[in-house]
């Protein structure tokens, strides 16, 4: 697999992704995340598109995953409230935000996560409670929980997670 920057012939193989994410979230227990919102909306991905943040996941000439991704100093204006608990690190960070799987590949969150780690060296993601399935991939791959955040897009409490790699 590999990963690239998202183009505009890409949008509606994307947009079919997060169609298909929004129902596995469904069925894995995951209803208000993006259900209830049709999230994330295409005007949004263009603009990721647009500023060089959405990136997809490529297997062979097959579109597998997506997910938007930013790295800089206090890059994600969320981030800066973190409610019972507290960040690990205040270095600069990446952020990966709405990943998604096609689900004809197995692997695909954890390859876009690691990628995005590798490149940042230190990351941070959050994910609605319900989303266990991600919750449990964040954990497998020794993200720790730092605490809670909320996003502008709804009121529901959002987990945080951080990861960083050490140097030697």
């Amino acid at each position: 697999m590999n990963v690239r920057h998202t183009t505009l012939d890409d949008l509606p193989t994307v947009m079919k992704i997060f169609e298909r994410a929004r129902r596995f979230m469904v069925d894995s227990g995951n209803p208000n995340q993006w259900g209830k919102t049709n999230w994330p909306p295409e005007d949004l991905i263009r603009s990721d598109i647009a500023a060089g943040k959405s990136f997809v996941c490529v297997d062979g000439d097959e579109i597998v995953g997506t997910f938007y991704y930013d790295f800089g100093a206090d890059v994600e204006p969320t981030y800066r409230k973190i409610f019972d608990g507290a960040w690990k690190n205040s270095s600069a960070y990446g952020v990966v935000h709405r990943l998604a799987s096609s689900g004809t590949r197995r692997g695909v969150g954890e390859f876009c996560l690691m990628w995005a780690l590798n490149l940042s060296g230190h990351l941070r993601v959050d994910t609605h409670g319900d989303n266990k399935v991600l919750q449990h991939l964040l954990g497998k791959l020794g993200f720790e929980h730092c605490g809670t955040i909320f996003v502008v897009q709804d009121d529901a409490p959002r987990l945080a997670y951080e990861k960083f790699l050490v140097t030697t």
